[in-house]
């Protein structure tokens, strides 16, 4: 299928060829009629993407701010080369989707196939959506004026927050797309409205609505338009819709309204705001929030958790659906906003004339005819396809931004061999694969499980998704290598010990089936280390820090002590790291590569933990957690996970202490020795293991041999972490 994408680096508007989208629990497939462009929106995506790297830096202050701190934790070669991995990925365009359902996920019961829904969907022939982002067209609502529905509630959640009565005065300042809806909107709730824009076009049409509308941008002009119209009170609230740098909007709109009046903000406007404006008037100022409740909340979109409707009157699909209902019941006119209708093929002829075009509304139509193919076969990329159909072949399920930061990367770097990489939606995998030279993108993993080429899947998705697929690779006979953490349920790792335990049972039988025939022991010995294999990507151990300070702990018994201190940082609490069903939190999920790390040091395994946490409720704080390892030698570790320190200081420090000696790792930028004959110290550019991690992966896939984990190390390295959730629940030592 076909979807319009924006290249952020070279700024090309490009309509690619990607697999279409796999149907996912609470979701709705799609397939698109019309699709709405919002020309204010996409206008700054575009823009951006055509400007040079100074100008992008100059609109994104924050961003600029999160570089300097990386580079001062990370160094100035990683942190740039994050940045332009960041840029090469294309951003999907378009929110505003008209189609027909295709397919219904599991767990929807409101939707149906052959319904026509609107929803937030891009620019795709296809797309698969949650239920709470799609509500169903009327019947005598055309895909056309269905597509308005999502930026129609843009305007309507302005609409709410002013909350105008009948016979108020409202100023809209920016008679747009959604200006002009909001001013149709406020019409029908009885409210006398005031427009401002500078093109005369746009004015006539609101004056067709019954606004009296001006192409006055003078701010003293307007002020005096307002006092005129209302009697020198001034007006009651003021949404501005405009999109623009400039401070003087937000003076103009405080300096045009009445005492206590109030003001929203839809647009995007520069926001230094006089205090002196707000203060004399006692004005209110709120900023607009997209579609309404619900929106940015991953429990209610994602999950489809809606909001009781007694306390939640109006959420962003109830927003939809009343927005609907007004095109139906003709309270809302946007035939009028029309200005062209274009083939998906042509998007173009909108795309390049997007800076100073005069349309309001532009509408891509799409072919009742599309490609349902889940899998692309990419035949043209940067580097070329590097599919050698050898031994040592890969399949990667999951493209988000750690695989296309680091895994991929670092892969073809080794001049791996990968023959599928698969993604969800089919955008982050097919960019991926084209750039990389991988042979196949798909959205269905299954493909990649099922192709008797691929040696070894790499699973690379979200937490939750860990151990069920990784249990399904091993039942395909595949080399699994799961991104940490192996689960995040104590079930979800009894079923992989127990698949895994009959999958090496198999071996077994067939290596004694063999011998039986005469074979040679050394043949199904090497058959038997090679032929299916669990890794995790613990790669701090394979970082030339942890083994230059393994060797130099030489092989003995003696028990040691590690502090391994992680300056987490603070994530959101609503990002779905933190969610014990997703993420499994940040234990579970990240600080398990130091559990693994001190296993590795000690030569041991964990017998029992205990974890603290800081706060008057520490059984919900896991950011800020010491967890205390005992391991069956007698070592002890000691693991500082913090989430309130300072971005200046290192992120990572391990400590090493044994036999009078101590070993310093700072950030895996610098290492020092106490004590250790023969060493004082090393440093280099930060090395976490990732590359060494992938060398030895792809030396074993295809020369055999030990696996790069013991994997009753893997097991008790996510028993650990469990236990020491288990631990700050009940304030005791756990045992593993």
């Amino acid at each position: 299928m076909k979807q319009i994408i924006q290249d952020l680096k070279k700024g090309n508007t490009i309509l690619e060829e990607v697999p279409q989208p796999q149907i996912k629990r609470g979701h709705l497939l799609i397939k698109t009629k019309r699709s709405l462009v919002s020309l204010g929106t996409e206008r700054m995506l575009v823009e951006f993407g055509k400007s040079n790297l100074i100008s992008k830096a100059k609109s994104q202050p924050d961003k600029v701010k999160q570089v300097l701190d990386k580079i001062k934790t990370d160094g100035l070669v990683p942190t740039l080369e994050a940045v332009f991995k960041k840029l090469n990925e294309p951003l999907p365009l378009g929110y505003c989707n008209a189609g027909e359902v295709i397919a219904v996920g599991e767990g929807v019961s409101a939707f149906k196939v052959g319904d026509k829904v609107a929803s937030n969907g891009n620019h795709a022939e296809v797309v698969s959506i949650p239920v709470n982002l799609c509500a169903k067209i009327p019947e005598n609502v055309s895909y056309e004026e269905g597509s308005f529905a999502i930026i129609g509630a843009i305007a309507l959640q302005g609409l709410r927050l002013v909350n105008p009565t009948f016979g108020e005065t409202v100023v809209v300042i920016g008679l747009g797309l959604i200006g002009l809806i909001e001013c149709q909107l406020l019409i029908a709730n009885g409210c006398n409205v005031i427009g401002f824009d500078f093109e005369d076009e746009k004015v006539k049409l609101a004056e067709k609505y019954g606004v009296k509308a001006f192409a006055v941008t003078d701010p003293k002009e307007q002020d005096n338009i307002v006092k005129s119209y209302t009697i020198n009170i001034g007006a009651d609230a003021v949404i501005i819709t405009a999109t623009s740098k400039s401070n003087e909007i937000i003076s103009a709109a405080a300096n045009m309204s009445r005492k206590r009046g109030r003001i929203v903000l839809v647009g995007v406007i520069g926001l230094n705001i006089s205090r002196a404006d707000f203060y004399e008037k006692e004005l209110t100022f709120q900023v607009s929030c997209s579609y309404g409740p619900g929106r940015y909340d991953e429990n209610y979109e994602q999950r489809g958790n809606d909001y009781p409707l007694p306390y939640v009157r109006w959420t962003e699909k109830r927003n939809f659906e009343a927005i609907l209902n007004a095109i139906s019941t003709g309270k809302l006119d946007v035939k009028s906003l029309i200005t062209e209708v274009v083939p998906l093929e042509e998007y173009n002829k909108i795309y390049e004339n997007m800076t100073g075009s005069s349309s309001i509304a532009s509408i891509l139509s799409y072919p009742d005819e599309y490609d349902e193919t889940k899998t692309v076969n990419v035949t043209k990329s940067e580097y070329g396809v590097t599919h050698k159909g050898t031994k040592g072949i890969l399949g990667i399920i999951g493209a988000g931004n750690f695989t296309s930061m680091m895994i991929v990367p670092t892969l073809k770097k080794l001049n791996a061999d990968i023959k599928y990489i698969s993604s969800s939606k089919g955008l982050s995998s097919t960019t991926l694969a084209k750039k990389y030279g991988i042979a196949n993108s798909t959205t269905d993993y299954n493909s990649v499980l099922q192709d008797p080429e691929v040696n070894a899947v790499l699973i690379t998705t979200r937490h939750n998704q860990h151990a069920s697929m990784a249990i399904e690779a091993l039942k395909a006979g595949k080399h699994v290598f799961v991104e940490k953490p192996l689960a995040i349920r104590q079930e979800e790792l009894e079923n992989i010990v127990e698949i895994f335990n009959q999958e090496v049972g198999k071996q077994k039988s067939e290596v004694r089936g063999q011998r039986s025939e005469g074979s040679k022991e050394e043949s199904h010995v090497s058959r038997l280390t090679s032929h299916i294999s669990l890794t995790v990507g613990f790669n701090r151990r394979f970082s030339p820090f942890a083994k230059k300070t393994k060797e130099l702990l030489g092989a003995t018994d003696i028990p040691i002590n590690v502090i391994a201190t992680m300056n987490a940082g603070y994530i959101p609490p609503e990002v779905w790291v933190h969610d014990m069903g997703v993420g499994g939190g940040r234990i579970i999920g990240e600080a398990c590569h130091f559990v693994d790390l001190i296993t590795y040091f000690t030569c041991s395994k964990v017998k029992s933990v205990y974890m603290s946490a800081m706060g008057s409720n520490p059984s919900e704080n896991t950011d800020n957690a010491i967890i205390t390892l005992k391991y069956e030698n007698g070592s002890q570790g000691v693991i500082n996970y913090f989430a309130n320190g300072s971005k200046s200081y290192s992120k990572e420090r391990i400590e090493v202490y044994w036999n009078n000696k101590t070993v310093v790792i700072d950030n895996f930028r610098e290492m020092r020795g106490y004590g250790v004959k023969g060493f004082k110290k090393i440093k280099s550019k930060q090395d976490k293991g990732h590359y060494n991690q992938f060398k030895e992966y792809l030396e074993f896939l295809k020369n055999g041999g030990k696996p790069l984990i013991p994997f009753d190390e893997i097991v008790n390295t996510t028993k650990a972490t469990f236990a020491a959730i288990e631990s700050l629940k009940s304030g005791q030592i756990v045992k593993v």
